[in-house]
């Protein structure tokens, strides 16, 4: 992971599908970490979701994704669903901004649960991002308030 967080995303035109729907079912599992999907956490999965794709799907659509990859995790497995992210997302970058979308939800309520650190660290594992690195960014971005 570079030393600069890498927090802008880039726009849905120039993404794979396959890549979309990494970011955010990282975002998703990020949300649900610690099992309570916060409103701020919501708000910030809406924001994000807005972002990648340019505002040309419905954020309504949230709600439909949030329970498909909820019956997905359920019957998979976290770990199957995080390994599966590093094919999707073959491209260096593109795991430093998954880890980073993770991140942002995470830190969205104000607070970084044990659950939430332990997800943020599988996540970076399943990308190939050096764990310490992970670790020192879960940190600072803390300490930071977001």
């Amino acid at each position: 992971m570079s030393s600069r967080p890498i927090t802008v995303p880039p726009p849905f035109a120039k993404l794979e599908n396959d890549e979309l729907a990494a970011f955010i079912e990282v975002m998703v599992l990020a949300a649900s970490a610690d099992g309570d999907f916060a409103p701020e956490e919501r708000s910030k999965l809406a924001a994000s979701f807005e972002s990648l794709t340019s505002r040309r799907l419905d954020p309504a659509l949230i709600d439909e994704v949030t329970d498909r990859l909820g019956a997905e995790l359920g019957v998979e497995g976290r770990a199957a669903r995080l390994a599966s992210l590093g094919g999707r997302l073959p491209e260096p970058a593109a795991r430093r901004i998954a880890f980073d979308l993770a991140l942002q939800v995470v830190l969205a309520d104000g607070v970084v649960r044990t659950s939430e650190r332990e997800l943020l660290l599988e996540v970076a594992e399943a990308l190939g991002i050096d764990p310490d690195e992970a670790a020192d960014a879960v940190k600072k971005r803390a300490a930071e308030g977001g």
